[in-house]
């Protein structure tokens, strides 16, 4: 009995024992739990932080971004529209060509004969005479021709020159003297700031004469003008659309009246429109076909005290139009209106197309008129500022 006694309180410790042991794991595992559970809020609550902070750091930089693009877009479209005004202003501009490649034509035709018939060539009066026959074909005409010849024995003589070479540079500069009208003033159109500017220009049909107011007045215009046209030419009704058809070209208004009205009536309305709506420059067509000198003259006279009276100016440009290739002819041209008008300048036109080219010097020494414009081309640009040093260069070099 003592020995189930023992047995029995052995039994009870070891529960007593177990039960200890268990509730010390129980606790072990809750103190485990617990420290666990703080570890894993720690742990979140960092992890939560330094997301916050990648988060944080990403939409600042997202927004650096987009800003940097809003300003680079900006940027850009600035560039663009920079570029856009560029490409504004050298619009329908082409690069000019040099007047040496526009004058191919001319150069190889007077001017080259003129070289190849002088140089390695005696000097005696077989030469003068071979130059008489060039000089005369080449439209300098009779009278210069013989000034020309007379002036270059004489400098001959005097100088002592002994090569053809020599007469050749001493025609050169004879011929240059010829364009003596032609300095960088003289050459240039005469426009005033804060007033009204008038371009009569004159002409027979055919010469070009619409075609270098179209062109004149897109010139104009691309140097801040504002710029009207009045249709003058009533006598032939394809002068009226040809003008029209330069002012929708050129953006540039045109004032008109119906085919067979007095000339003068159109330059009445073109004059008194430009001065009252302030433009800067007005220029007049006129008739190019008049049955004689005398209708000419009084149609002329008419327009011109038209002009002085509406405008209030009686100092303005008047141009004569010759054509190039009409030669001796529009020389004679230019001494009837030079006789008639008071010419301020010539223009050229269609010089590119002559063979001869001497027309030049008797026309402008002669009148004792600037070439104001040369046409040496069919595009807008290929009517020309006329500029001495330029020509003689593209001519004798």
């Amino acid at each position: 009995m003592l020995k189930n006694f023992f047995k029995f309180g052995k039994k009870k410790k070891d529960e007593e024992q177990k039960n200890t042991l268990e509730n010390q794991i129980e606790k072990e595992i809750e103190d485990s739990q617990s420290e666990i559970d703080k570890i894993k809020a720690e742990t979140e609550k960092e992890i939560k932080k330094t997301a916050e902070e990648i988060l944080g750091k990403n939409i600042e930089k997202s927004e650096n971004n987009e800003k940097n693009f809003e300003k680079e877009k900006i940027e850009n479209l600035k560039t663009e529209e920079t570029e856009e005004k560029l490409d504004e202003k050298t619009k329908g501009k082409p690069k000019l060509k040099p007047l040496k490649d526009r004058l191919a034509t001319p150069k190889k035709g007077f001017f080259g004969k003129l070289k190849e018939m002088l140089l390695g060539k005696a000097i005696d009066d077989d030469l003068y005479e071979e130059l008489e026959e060039l000089l005369i074909q080449s439209d300098i005409g009779m009278n210069m021709t013989m000034q020309l010849v007379e002036e270059l024995e004489k400098s001959v003589s005097r100088k002592k020159l002994k090569t053809s070479e020599q007469i050749y540079d001493e025609l050169k500069e004879l011929l240059k003297a010829k364009l003596v009208y032609n300095d960088e003033n003289s050459t240039k159109l005469k426009l005033q700031d804060g007033k009204l500017n008038i371009l009569l220009v004159v002409g027979v049909n055919g010469v070009g004469k619409t075609t270098s107011i179209g062109k004149i007045a897109k010139k104009l215009k691309d140097s801040g003008r504002k710029v009207i046209i009045g249709a003058g030419d009533t006598f032939r009704a394809a002068a009226i659309e040809q003008v029209e058809e330069w002012g929708k070209r050129t953006g540039v208004e045109v004032i008109k009246q119906a085919h067979g009205s007095d000339p003068a009536a159109v330059i009445f309305d073109t004059v008194k429109t430009a001065k009252n709506r302030g433009f800067d420059v007005a220029i007049l067509d006129t008739a190019g076909r008049l049955h004689n000198k005398r209708d000419l003259m009084k149609e002329l006279e008419k327009i011109n005290k038209i002009i002085r009276e509406q405008s209030g100016e009686t100092d303005f440009e008047t141009l004569l139009v010759i054509d190039s290739t009409t030669g001796q002819n529009g020389l004679e041209q230019a001494r009837i209106f030079n006789e008639i008008v008071d010419l301020t300048g010539i223009i050229l036109t269609k010089f590119d197309g002559t063979a001869k080219g001497g027309i030049i010097f008797p026309i402008t020494e002669e009148l004792k008129k600037p070439i104001k414009f040369i046409g040496v081309g069919e595009g807008i640009e290929d009517l020309r500022e006329f500029d001495t040093k330029e020509f003689v260069e593209a001519m004798f070099e």
